[in-house]
């Protein structure tokens, strides 16, 4: 039992020092982002509009291209046409892919609508453009 043991610690010790290695050599490309990248996107999705900045990521960089895969905090805008109406403005969390060529964002974002008495919930594709701030603040050298 004891060799068990020993070999089981081997192992794990093996596995922790090998991710450990792998992601000092690609830290430098990917890097996780807490408060969001300083970029503005308005788009389309489900029959309506969307305005977000992008929100908690990992990002990979690559001189002037970024791809972002993180949560994005969104302000949808959509008409309700039943009554009684609901709220042409509401807040709501998506996921999705972003990528960013300088000042240019392109962004595929997936929002979920909740199950009605209607419709089954269902996640919605959408795809937005805009524009990186955060792209003016880098320092060139």
């Amino acid at each position: 039992m004891r060799k068990n043991n020993a070999k089981t610690t081997y192992y794990w010790f093996s596995i922790f020092a090998l991710c450990f290695l792998c992601f000092q050599a690609v830290s430098y490309y990917i890097r996780p982002n807490y408060s969001g990248d300083g970029a503005l996107v308005m788009g389309y999705v489900d029959q309506g509009g969307f305005l977000n900045f992008t929100g908690p990521n990992v990002s990979l960089s690559k001189g002037h291209s970024k791809w972002i895969i993180g949560m994005l905090p969104s302000l949808r805008f959509k008409e309700s046409p039943s009554t009684p109406h609901n709220a042409p403005i509401f807040p709501s969390l998506g996921a999705g892919l972003t990528y960013a060529y300088k000042v240019l964002v392109v962004q595929v974002p997936m929002y979920y609508n909740p199950k009605t008495l209607t419709a089954n919930g269902r996640w919605t594709l959408g795809v937005g453009l805009g524009l990186r701030f955060s792209y003016f603040n880098k320092k060139k050298s």
